[in-house]
């Protein structure tokens, strides 16, 4: 019979090992460049690796690659790469949302290891000049007038854009009429042009129209006033007490990738989006800097699957 204290002894060598192990891991890492999937070029995804991999690449001490694939196929990708820490990837919301749309190969629960919410963008509800509503309150008014009447427009089914007016329309208990454009280009040029009346747009393309004057600004989405529209209310303080919509742009790792990895890339993004000049380019293109913990992230990702996911279901929206 082992006598007891030798499987005390035992066991704190045991937890010795794991630590000196995860200690040259992390004092190992990263050793070669670290690739980051996204998004193509030009969207919201894009422009958020392009920000923050340069701050990781300093920090790191190795090459950063952006890495644009097809949206689609980036979860597959992910899912068959080492789980090393040298392939991350950086999503929307549409990561896990999506799945509520359409058929999926993946499980968010398994397939993915949270590393940190990095960005926050708000949705702004802009109105064309010729529409007669300064406030949410008195767009909800308007439009219990003229049920039907009132258009929107969205590009695409199922993105931000749409869920914040499908969740606003849920809420207030009005009915407008959705107008859906395959082209954000066109649908902007509708817009201002005057042949749809509304739209909850992405807080970066509806910036300069606002302050041109060609839109009018009425109301951000998110819960708390956003710096990046200082002069305007929230859509919850100005007539829907409890509404919030946020896109949000999260950094991932392949599942099993070691904690200590999570958290170091973790502690560099949080840092790094902090920082003064990171800040300021992210304003430039409508987004602010979150900078969460992985157990943050994954709360937030559960708390979005079951409020977006009702929303997507009590609204029948299916993937085209």
């Amino acid at each position: 019979m082992r006598h007891p204290h030798i499987r005390i002894v035992a066991a704190g060598l045991s937890c010795v090992s794991v630590l000196i192990a995860h200690s040259a891991c992390s004092q190992t890492y990263p050793v070669k460049s670290v690739r980051v999937l996204v998004s193509p070029a030009g969207g919201g995804n894009d422009f958020v690796a392009r920000v923050i991999g340069p701050g990781l690449s300093a920090t790191l001490g190795q090459q950063v690659v952006i890495d644009n694939r097809p949206t689609r196929t980036l979860p597959d990708v992910m899912t068959k790469s080492a789980p090393d820490g040298y392939t991350l990837m950086i999503m929307s919301a549409g990561l896990w949302l999506f799945p509520f749309m359409a058929k999926v190969d993946y499980d968010m629960t398994r397939d993915f290891a949270p590393i940190s919410l990095a960005v926050k963008s708000p949705n702004v509800l802009v109105v064309h000049p010729s529409l007669p509503v300064k406030s949410a309150k008195e767009l909800i008014a308007l439009a219990k007038a003229r049920p039907g009447q009132i258009n929107y427009s969205v590009g695409g089914l199922g993105g931000m854009s749409h869920l914040s007016v499908e969740l606003f329309k849920t809420m207030a208990g009005i009915n407008m009429t959705m107008v859906n454009y395959r082209s954000g280009s066109q649908e902007t040029a509708d817009l201002v042009g005057g042949q749809v009346q509304l739209a909850f747009n992405p807080a970066g393309s509806a910036s300069g129209y606002v302050k041109s004057g060609r839109l009018r600004g009425v109301a951000v989405t998110t819960a708390e006033p956003s710096a990046l529209f200082p002069n305007l209310p929230t859509v919850a303080a100005s007539g829907l007490p409890g509404y919030e919509a946020v896109s949000t742009y999260g950094v991932f790792a392949p599942a099993k990738t070691p904690e200590v990895i999570i958290r170091r890339i973790n502690q560099d993004v949080v840092r790094f989006v902090n920082l003064p000049e990171a800040r300021e380019r992210l304003a430039a293109g409508g987004t602010e800097p979150a900078g969460t913990t992985p157990e943050a992230f994954a709360a937030v990702i559960k708390s979005d699957m079951a409020k977006w996911g009702k929303v997507i279901r009590d609204a029948g929206i299916r993937d085209e």
